[in-house]
């Protein structure tokens, strides 16, 4: 597999609509799925990863920004969940203002160690500013997480449309997170596809509907992986059979 195609990168356009518990509970998946997954924060300066899963990484992106530390270095183990964490570090101002040619750099020196993993998860922040693009144009498969908040689809649109006008060969995917069932999931994504199809002409391909789940609010207070707190949880099962859709789409 070419090293982009490993890559995937999950935006949001919009704050606060689970991009970053969508993140790691992906990278679980995939790890449970018997995949060497990787998560990379690349909210910098907002990290949170660390937070959700109760983590104190000795060392962060602080350190790899500022040439004092190799990026594979900084690589903490999840032992609870069998997949490894690139860690930033929240309230930083070096990772928040650093620049688009930074980012550049984070993401080649992420790609150099990315042939170590079977996946890497590029957990992107909010927004569609220049360091958000430089990241996510080093992966094969941008992730676009919306919820039916009328927010989240004006925000996911603005950067579906400027990702693909940068980048026309982008292979971008919807998910719906916190729905109240399927089938609202499966309405809130046909609005946002309607409008990408009338307006920017592009398709825009459903990758799965991850539905409200109590357990999700629960597992994040507890700061554990919800795979690990409650597998069978609803949210648990639908981002399991989205980590599983992904995998069929690389096969075919």
């Amino acid at each position: 597999m070419q090293v982009r195609r490993k890559i995937l990168a999950v935006a949001s356009g919009k704050g606060g609509v689970g991009k970053t518990w969508f993140s790691i509970t992906l990278t679980h998946a995939l790890a449970r799925a018997g995949h060497r997954a990787l998560l990379f924060d690349g909210d910098l300066g907002m990290a949170n990863v660390d937070v959700q899963l109760g983590l104190d990484p000795v060392h962060d992106m602080t350190r790899v920004i500022t040439g004092r530390l190799a990026m594979a270095d900084a690589i903490h183990e999840v032992t609870e969940g069998g997949f490894a964490v690139l860690a930033g570090r929240s309230g930083s101002g070096g990772l928040a203002t650093m620049t688009p040619r930074q980012a550049d750099s984070l993401g080649r020196a992420l790609s150099a160690i990315a042939p170590n993993y079977d996946r890497v998860i590029l957990d992107l922040a909010a927004g569609i500013d220049g360091t958000v693009r430089a990241l996510a144009t080093h992966a094969g498969v941008g992730i676009v997480v919306v919820n039916d908040e009328p927010t989240s689809m004006t925000d996911a649109y603005a950067f579906i449309k400027i990702t693909k006008q940068k980048r026309p060969d982008t292979n971008l995917r919807v998910v719906v997170n916190q729905a109240r069932s399927h089938s609202d999931g499966e309405r809130t994504y046909g609005a946002l596809r309607k409008a990408c199809e009338s307006f920017l002409h592009i398709e825009l391909p459903l990758l799965g509907v991850v539905r409200r789940d109590p357990w999700v609010s629960e597992s994040i207070r507890r700061q554990t992986p919800l795979l690990a707190r409650n597998p069978n949880a609803p949210a648990a099962q639908d981002v399991e059979a989205i980590a599983a859709n992904l995998l069929e789409l690389e096969q075919a």
